[in-house]
Formats: structure tokens, C-alpha cells, sequence
């Protein structure tokens, strides 16, 4: 499905596949997916489908959600994976590298400007103004997140019962986020086995497809090319090159900086980080607040509410603002000197973001060709659906985090901010009531803060 040939027409007749897609054609519609992918996984996937199932045909809709079921049960952006098993399975290992990078790179490099600036203009009182005016926001938008995750996946007691015990052991007990996960696992296969009923899993993102059924480039009945055919000898290649990946960047860390060092330490907190990443970026923030904030003093707790803030307004997926954290953080630690400040922070971002995907890739080159291989339908397990719920409430108590240090930024002890409360209330009118989007939240949000704190 590789062979270069001219673009596909938007106006193929319906009767017809489109043409075979070259590498070049493909790698300009992932460059321009990287800028264009806002609105979080629901909005990309839905671009993704409306683009390559209704628009260019390169994939059916039957295709499509398979691929979109496969990736929902990984930990880690389902959309950044759904993109890379789509470019695998047209261009091999390379097409899928390609799609899967260029739906990070973009978002990367923005979010580094956007650290710079952060950090070297934060004390401004334009930037100031701004922020004053996002974080109310972001207190809105992840409670948002947890409503719309809920309504999902909370469909009867034992569920909620679930997502009520997570909150109780983050917000109460401290229980760290890995744990939580760990046990909702159990959970829920133990409950899958002895009340499966309780546990039947959620839908997907909803993506639907038009009217009838067009041919696509890759239709339902389209044959596994060969290189997606599953082989023993190309999983373990494939393990190999990302074990080393992994490996070698790592073992130059520690041989040279030590393992003790902030970069060594960031790169085997972000990989662990990858790996637990069941049910979104909303799900592992506070296991990276925990880290980054609570355990390693990478950032402070309004540096992380600031970074979700531009991880919403930036393409990409939403767990990019690992970025800011990793450059927040390599810039206050001085990873490369007091001399390099700003470069170090740079291959600090750079260098979380490299160890937060690696797995995204190998789990989809890996596993990919045993799903097109078996082309059986996949669905949520019932420790993944005990997960879901458990996620539930573990982001109600990250919305509860954020709104605490907004609303008392000097503590219970200190002032409450009512001007920050009445922002957050319209924040949340907005996105529940007349169903705004994020980034117009986030813009209206930072101009009211501006003009507060213009007329303070």
C-alpha cells in the first residue's frame, strides 16, 4: 500500500476506491494533523475520522474503529496511537513512525516557545493578567473532563462504588495513582468473573460514519498486506529496537550524569508515567503531579495548573504537557548549568517527551499486526472498565486540587479569591450549559483576567 502514485481526488466516485496514497501525500496529511489536532482525543479522533474515512477514503469505517477499539485498551493517547496504527498499516514501520511523530513534533516545539516564554516573561503583568484568568478555567475544564468521562463509564453501582473508593484513596489516604490503578485492575477481574454483567464495557468515541458504505483504499474486505501479517521473529525485532531505544538513552544518562540526576530521574519517572496512562492524560496528571510536584520539586502546584493551561490551548495530545514540565523543571533544576538555563530545559522537554511515546510506538508496531491478523472484534476487558471508573474519581480530586490552590491561593488559612471563583463559575456555565469549546474557555477566561487585573 506503498506505491507512490498521484493523490487521491476529493471527488472519486463513490463506486470506486481511491488510488493507492504515496509516502509523500500521507506524510503532508500527518504534518498538517500535528497543527490542526485540538479539541483532546474526542475532537482528533473525530478529525481523523472525518478526514480519512469520509473525506480521502484511505481507511473504512469498519477498519477504522477496529484499529480505534485496539488502541482505547493501551495506556497511553489512543490518538496519537490511532494515527500511527492508520500510517503502519499504509506504509509499513516507517509510515507508522512518521504518523505517530508528526502528531507530537508540532505540539513539542510550540509548548517549548510557549515554556520560554512562560518562564522568562511569567512575572509580567500582561502574562500575569493572563494566567489569573486561565487557572479559574482549567478548575472548570478538568471537572468538565471528569462529568464527561463519568457519564461514560459510571452505567451502575458497582462502578461508582469504584470511582467513590478511588477518591477516598487519593484525596484521603494518598494512595499513590499506580496502586489505585492496580487494584481497580483486580478488581475488576475478579468482578468480570463473578458478576460479569457489572463490568460490560463502554463504547467508543462515537465516531460514526455517513450514510452508505463507500469503498475505501483499506475496506472491510481488504486483504492484511504482508508486513501486517503477524510473525514471531518481527515482534521480537521490534521489542529489541525499542528495549534499546530505551535502553541506550537511558544508560548514557546514567553513565554520564549519574542516576540520581534530574534528567536520568525525569526519564525513568516519564517512562513509568507512559505506562499508566489508562483512560487519558486527565488520568495520569495526578500521578505526575505526585511526582513532579510532590516527590522531585520539579515545579510548584500553580506551575502545573499554568502547563495544563497551555497543554489545552496547544495541537497535540493532552499528556504534551509533560513538555512543560519537563522544561519547568529542567530549567529551575539547572540540568545543563546556570549557564545553558534555557537549553537545558529544552532537551529536558525534548527528553520526556522522548521516553512518555516510546512505548506508544512499540505497543502499536507490536500488537498491531496480531489485531489485523485476527480481525476479531475488541472490546474493553473488565479490568479495564474497573479502571475507567476508578479514574473517575481520581479526577474529580485532581479538580479539587486545582480549585484549592485557585480559589485559596495562600491556603484555608489565607484570603479566598472570589474574582477567581466567579471566573471559575463562568468557565464551567460556558462548558456545560451552552457547550463552548476549551480554547474559546481558555481565551475568554484569560482576556477577563486581564482586564481584572488591569483595573486591580
Amino acid at each position: 500500500m506503498n506505491k507512490p502514485n498521484a493523490p487521491a481526488p476529493q471527488g472519486t466516485p463513490g463506486d470506486a476506491p481511491p488510488p493507492e496514497v504515496s509516502f509523500r501525500e500521507a506524510f503532508l496529511f500527518w504534518l498538517k494533523l500535528g497543527f490542526i489536532s485540538f479539541g483532546g482525543p474526542a475532537g482528533q479522533i473525530a478529525i481523523m475520522h472525518q478526514e480519512l474515512v469520509e473525506n480521502r477514503r484511505w481507511i473504512s469505517e469498519r477498519r477504522f474503529l477496529h484499529a480505534l477499539n485496539f488502541c482505547m485498551v493501551l495506556p497511553g493517547p489512543e490518538a496519537q496511537q490511532l494515527a500511527t496504527y492508520i500510517g503502519w498499516l499504509m506504509h509499513r514501520s516507517w509510515g507508522g513512525i512518521v504518523a505517530g511523530a508528526l502528531f507530537v513534533l508540532p505540539s513539542l516545539f510550540i509548548l517549548i516557545g510557549l515554556s520560554w516564554m512562560y518562564v522568562a516573561l511569567g512575572d509580567m503583568p500582561l502574562v500575569a493578567g493572563l494566567f489569573y484568568g486561565i487557572k479559574p478555567a482549567v478548575t472548570a475544564i478538568v471537572l468538565q473532563a471528569a462529568h464527561r468521562i463519568g457519564s461514560r463509564a459510571l452505567k451502575n453501582r458497582v462502578l461508582w462504588g469504584i470511582a467513590a473508593a478511588s477518591f477516598v484513596a487519593i484525596f484521603a489516604l494518598n494512595v499513590p495513582f499506580p496502586a489505585i490503578v492496580a487494584v481497580a485492575a483486580l478488581t475488576g477481574y475478579i468482578g468480570g468473573r463473578l458478576a460479569p454483567d457489572a463490568f460490560k464495557a463502554r463504547g467508543g468515541h462515537g465516531a460514526s460514519g455517513a450514510g452508505g458504505h463507500r469503498p475505501a483504499l483499506i475496506d472491510d474486505d481488504t486483504p492484511t498486506p504482508p508486513h501486517a501479517v503477524f510473525q514471531w521473529r518481527r515482534t521480537g525485532l521490534v521489542l529489541l529496537a525499542g528495549a534499546l531505544l530505551w535502553l541506550v538513552p537511558m544508560g548514557l544518562l546514567t553513565a554520564t550524569v549519574g542516576w540520581t540526576h534530574t534528567l536520568t530521574q525525569m526519564g525513568a519517572f516519564f517512562t513509568k508515567a507512559a505506562l499508566l496512562t489508562f483512560g487519558g492524560a486527565y488520568a495520569v496528571l495526578p500521578y505526575v503531579y505526585q511526582g513532579a510536584v510532590g516527590t522531585y520539586g520539579w515545579l510548584t502546584p500553580l506551575q502545573m495548573i499554568d502547563g495544563l493551561a497551555l497543554g489545552e490551548t496547544t495541537p497535540g495530545p493532552l499528556i504534551m504537557v509533560v513538555a512543560f514540565v519537563g522544561f519547568v523543571g529542567g530549567y529551575v533544576k539547572a540540568v545543563l548549568g546556570p549557564d545553558s538555563l534555557v537549553l537545558g530545559a529544552a532537551l529536558a522537554a525534548a527528553l520526556v517527551t522522548w521516553f512518555t511515546f516510546l512505548p506508544s510506538f512499540i505497543f502499536i508496531l507490536c500488537g498491531g499486526p496480531f489485531i489485523e491478523t485476527t480481525h476479531g472484534d475488541l472490546s474493553f476487558t473488565a479490568p479495564l472498565t474497573a479502571i475507567t471508573a476508578a479514574v473517575v474519581g481520581v479526577i474529580v480530586n485532581l479538580a479539587l486540587f486545582f480549585g484549592y490552590h485557585v480559589l485559596w491561593p495562600e491556603g484555608f488559612a489565607g484570603h479566598f479569591d472570589a474574582l477567581a471563583a466567579l471566573i471559575a463559575a463562568l468557565a464551567a456555565v460556558a462548558l456545560f450549559r451552552f457547550k463552548r469549546s476549551v480554547v474559546q474557555v481558555i481565551g475568554a477566561c484569560a482576556l477577563i483576567g486581564l482586564m481584572l487585573k488591569s483595573l486591580s
